[in-house]
């Protein structure tokens, strides 16, 4: 039912959102203790502010309302996926080239299942990724279907 939820909000927020130049980064549905959240994280290459995200709150809300498609309450959350935002879609491991990541894989790639540093490039198979290793710098090739996750990271 979770998936469904998901996919049935990401149909539709997607024309709000681009009615308002902003972009769908994720959607969750998950049971927390006896409640029940929808949550939409949002963002724009100019970044999302409190306002954003009550107008999009305010319009999603009005139309999972009229179509009323989850059986059950919960509670509407509209966020920013913050500073350390999911890397979900191909687009936006491109738009992370030159930025600081977090990859962890499904199986280890020269030994390691974690990566984090420099997203150097990315050609839609593989990530190249520039990890510190105590004084030097080593690059990473990871294929993108071995990718469980990915984020940016805040490395200081």
């Amino acid at each position: 039912m979770s998936k469904k939820v998901t996919e049935l909000t990401s149909e539709l927020v997607t024309p709000i959102l681009d009615d308002l130049n902003l972009e769908l980064v994720d959607v969750e549905f998950k049971k927390e203790g006896p409640n029940w959240f929808l949550r939409i994280f949002i963002d724009s290459d100019t970044g999302v502010d409190l306002e954003d995200c009550g107008q999009v709150s305010e319009k999603v809300s009005e139309k999972l309302d009229e179509l009323d498609p989850i059986g059950q309450p919960y509670f509407l959350e509209v966020s920013s996926p913050g500073a350390e935002r999911p890397l979900k879609k191909e687009k936006d491991i491109i738009k992370a080239i030159g930025k600081n990541v977090y990859v962890s894989t499904y199986e280890p790639i020269e030994g390691e299942k974690a990566f984090e540093g420099k997203l150097i490039d990315f050609d839609g198979e593989d990530l190249e990724i520039e990890v510190k290793v105590k004084t030097r710098k080593k690059v990473y090739t990871i294929p993108y279907d071995k990718v469980a996750n990915a984020r940016l990271a805040i490395i200081f």
